[in-house]
């Protein structure tokens, strides 16, 4: 691991020293866990606004899928 250096309001600090799971992992393993979970974040939001410019152009699935819809229909049990 590499350790860095960030800063921090200090208001922000004294609340997350006081959280227990920071007194039992440590800051470094609650930062860790926070980034992690902003890179997952951020990677779900880049893939949905992927598929949102994507679908954007045409909605539908094109002419030659028109009516298939109706083809699908499940049995009655």
């Amino acid at each position: 691991m590499k350790a860095i250096q960030i800063t921090v309001d200090e208001r922000l600090l004294a609340q997350l020293d006081r959280d227990p799971e920071v007194r039992r992992s440590g800051r470094s393993a609650v930062f860790r866990r926070a980034i992690e979970a902003y890179l997952r974040h951020r990677r779900k939001s880049e893939i949905a606004a992927a598929y949102r410019r994507g679908y954007a152009k045409d909605p539908g699935l094109g002419p030659e899928w028109e009516g298939w819809s109706d083809e699908g229909v499940w049995p009655e049990e």
